[in-house]
């Protein structure tokens, strides 16, 4: 996504957030894989694909077996959060939002839970780019339900 907006000189305001719409073949029904912007509205009543199934809150969180607990399904969560970062701080989201989940996730473990990586982005927001950036990814994660 951001190599892609990269190439492109997008910025986050301008950036369409949706991933894969280049490999699905064009139908009402469908979009892209993914919408970072708009969790769970990638592809609706698709007669090959279904509806897809991601969460943009936490009050939606997929619990149940399929996708190894949905480690891809809920990853709408998280794909929300930096979107409305990006958008919060503006600019091209290769920059700051890229950087901060890029160090956050360096930090992270197998274990690790949404809640983490909410904690450790809020601190290296901070750390690195001020208290306006923490702001924004605080703002983001309260807004995805953390």
């Amino acid at each position: 996504m951001l190599v892609r907006q990269w190439r492109c000189g997008e910025t986050a305001e301008k950036a369409v957030w949706l991933v894969g719409r280049e490999v699905l073949v064009p139908a009402p029904t469908r979009r892209g894989i993914r919408d970072m912007e708009h969790p769970g509205s990638a592809y609706r009543d698709d007669p090959l694909l279904g509806s897809d199934p991601q969460p943009d809150h936490m009050d939606r969180l997929y619990e149940g077996a399929a996708d190894s607990g949905g480690v891809h399904i809920n990853s709408g969560i998280p794909n929300r959060a930096f979107v409305l970062v990006a958008r919060a701080l503006g600019g091209p989201a290769w920059e700051t939002p890229g950087a901060i989940w890029y160090d956050s996730m360096l930090q992270m473990s197998r274990t690790s839970r949404f809640a983490d990586l909410a904690r450790i982005t809020a601190q290296v927001a901070g750390d690195r780019f001020g208290a306006a950036a923490r702001k924004a990814v605080k703002a983001a994660w309260k807004k995805v339900g953390l």
